[in-house]
């Protein structure tokens, strides 16, 4: 066990006092003799029985200012624990990250640079807009060419570039045969005024806008449309001129009515050119170039059979040149016979039938001033003079007739 002065250091109570000496504060107080420390009863641990310890042991005890090493030692008070260090902040913590004061000043002057720039930016878009004001936008173009101003302009414009490409005969290729098709009877135009008419207007789009000021283009559309049934007709017309199928007829000569069968041949394929000639148009529009497209063909039978050539040649054609036909208005008269009908009279076929056709300017060369001075009453109360319109249908029913009053036909001049 420890003992002597200063073990109060070692188990937590003051070492020494103010006088350099150990404190005794914290034990009870010893006097000379027996007295014991202050307290309700005096006994302690200067109290002594009688008989009790020699002068020696008494002069020893006096001499101890400690507790008494026999007995039980004071519960030791243990020294505070050491302070805990804090743990030191991890490298990539916020504090750590957090950036020096030169970043912060580079920060400034990027967020300054990207002001100026929405800045100029805005400048840009606000300068487009002004010089855009027109009906047409700055930059427009239709196949290439700028457009751009009033509307009369971009019209004007698309009329001088593409006017005569639009109006240029088509070169096309039949079986072999070059033809041409003229676009406007083909219902194929360039619509300039819609062209504008899509283009004019103000595009708002910053990227637009801006970009008209760096000369970037706003491309628009040329508007070409197609009359559907128009381009049909003159195809079918086409077919007519341009295939190798020989259809069924019948000819007029020297009296005689001839019979001529149809033969098998190829023909346009109307349905499969349609597209082909809308592109053909829009390509030469667009490029300038009048490149020959070849068209489909297709094998074809003529429509007038051996069957329909029969029928017309025994209610028409045989009879028609059977004898004279006479044709009265008023007071005149005209004869058709086997040397005037062939110059004037044909056949041909309408929806598979063969009809009679007569040439208005062989007939009227043929009647000459015959029916001068004779005047029809029309529908409408007014009176003219004799057509040649009114000359071929009195004849038509006169070619049908058996007999020679049935061969005299009256151009009737007051009809009720």
């Amino acid at each position: 066990m420890p003992g002597g002065p200063g073990v109060g250091a070692t188990q937590g109570f003051p070492a020494y006092g103010n006088d350099g000496g150990p404190s005794t504060e914290a034990f009870p107080v010893y006097d000379s003799q027996a007295d014991g420390p202050s307290g309700p009863t005096g006994g302690g641990f200067g109290s002594r029985p009688a008989g009790g310890p020699s002068a020696a042991a008494e002069a020893e005890a006096a001499s101890w200012p400690g507790p008494d090493l026999d007995g039980p030692l004071p519960t030791p008070v243990p020294a505070p624990a050491p302070a805990v260090p804090r743990p030191t902040p991890p490298a990539d913590n916020k504090a750590a990250a957090k950036p020096a004061e030169p970043a912060k000043k580079g920060r400034s002057k990027l967020v300054l640079a990207g002001g100026g720039i929405v800045a100029l930016l805005g400048v840009a878009y606000g300068a487009g807009l002004l010089l855009n004001h027109s009906d047409v936008p700055k930059g427009t173009t239709v196949l290439g060419v700028d457009i751009s101003g009033s509307r009369d302009e971009a019209v004007s414009k698309l009329q001088t570039a593409f006017g005569t490409r639009a109006a240029t005969p088509l070169q096309l290729s039949v079986g072999g045969k070059p033809v041409e098709l003229k676009p406007d009877k083909a219902g194929l135009t360039l619509d300039s005024q819609t062209t504008v008419r899509n283009a004019a207007g103000s595009d708002y789009n910053p990227i637009t806008v801006i970009g008209s000021l760096l000369g970037n283009e706003r491309v628009a559309d040329a508007v070409m449309p197609v009359d559907e049934e128009k381009l049909t007709v003159a195809l079918q017309e086409l077919a007519g001129t341009a295939g190798s199928v020989t259809e069924g007829t019948i000819t007029f000569d020297t009296g005689k009515a001839v019979a001529v069968p149809g033969k098998a041949g190829t023909t346009l394929d109307v349905d499969g050119s349609v597209d082909l000639v809308t592109k053909a148009f829009r390509d030469q529009v667009g490029t300038g170039k009048a490149a020959v497209v070849q068209l489909p063909t297709v094998t074809k039978e003529p429509v007038v059979g051996q069957a329909e050539l029969d029928r017309a040649m025994k209610e028409f054609a045989e009879p028609a040149m059977s004898a004279n036909a006479t044709v009265k208005a008023g007071p005149k008269s005209i004869n058709f016979g086997k040397l005037s009908l062939p110059k004037i009279l044909s056949m041909q076929a309408v929806d598979g039938r063969l009809t009679e056709k007569f040439d208005l300017e062989a007939l009227k060369a043929t009647y000459g001033n015959t029916f001068d001075g004779v005047l029809i009453t029309r529908g409408t109360g007014a009176r003219t003079a004799v057509t040649p319109q009114d000359v071929a249908g009195a004849l038509g029913k006169a070619l049908r007739g058996k007999t020679t009053a049935e061969r005299t036909v009256v151009i009737d001049t007051n009809p009720s």
